[in-house]
């Protein structure tokens, strides 16, 4: 069977348009007619059915370009937010202040996995002086969180010399954790009712969580437990292992 001779640029649109369609994405508008298209569509179809890979590769191209647009979305964050990440009036550090290497953990008290990584932040407090933790309250999984986070909040500006206290048993506590849970436990460390109440109702307390959710979407952090650790951003609860190799690489540079 032959077909009507087209031009090799039309030809390649129209491939394009169709890998546009498999992958579910908008057709972008080509200068061809009806004619054309049909005349070109068999062809094409059978070169793909012959050659499927060609989806693969196409996939892998995809998968490759997010990565790097990822990459520099998180470089361009890494810069122009590096004071908000490391200096923020909004957020928790524990360990050395003086600590010439900081872990930023984003963390929710509600994250299950979080829980399993305070073993590796606690670790690192008792055994290396040279490691601080700055934590950024960012509450992902539902209302409970947001509220038990408002109440973090809170609390570490009415007694930040007892932050890590709170921090580790809230996040230690089995269980959903939520505003009732958070402030009982706020309240067993000595801060005064009425005085929680209070603090958590402060435009602050919206601001602050809004500004890590802002950081959060110029770095690609979706879920918890993620880190900084200087130019590199790790998702998941990876463990104290590779935590001190990244680590161990700052210190070698």
């Amino acid at each position: 069977m032959k077909f009507p001779k087209l031009t090799k640029s039309k030809a390649v649109l129209i491939a394009i348009g169709l890998v546009f369609s498999f992958f579910g994405l908008p057709d972008p508008s080509f200068a061809l007619d009806t004619k054309d298209k049909s005349e070109v569509e068999t062809i094409i179809r059978e070169y793909l059915l012959k050659n499927p890979e060609i989806f693969i590769e196409v996939q892998q191209a995809l998968e490759a370009k997010q990565k790097l647009e990822t990459a520099t979305a998180q470089k361009r964050t890494l810069a122009d937010k590096h004071d908000l990440i490391y200096n923020s009036k909004h957020q928790m550090e524990i360990g050395n202040p003086d600590a010439p290497i900081t872990i930023v953990e984003f963390f929710d008290y509600n994250c299950g996995f979080c829980q399993r990584a305070l073993a590796d932040m606690n670790r690192f407090v008792k055994e290396d002086k040279n490691v601080r933790f700055i934590l950024k309250e960012f509450p992902v999984l539902g209302e409970a969180s947001v509220q038990a986070h408002r109440v973090s909040l809170a609390f570490s500006t009415l007694m930040p010399d007892k932050v890590e206290q709170f921090h580790t048993e809230l996040l230690g506590k089995r269980g959903r954790k939520n505003g009732k849970v958070a402030a009982e436990l706020a309240l067993s460390l000595g801060v005064g009712d009425a005085e929680l109440a209070a603090e958590m109702e402060k435009p602050y307390i919206v601001a602050a969580m809004r500004e890590v959710y802002e950081l959060a979407d110029g770095l690609a952090i979706t879920g918890t437990p993620s880190y900084i650790i200087g130019n590199d951003v790790i998702f998941g609860a990876v463990g104290y292992a590779q935590l001190k190799a990244r680590i161990d690489k700052i210190g070698t540079n």
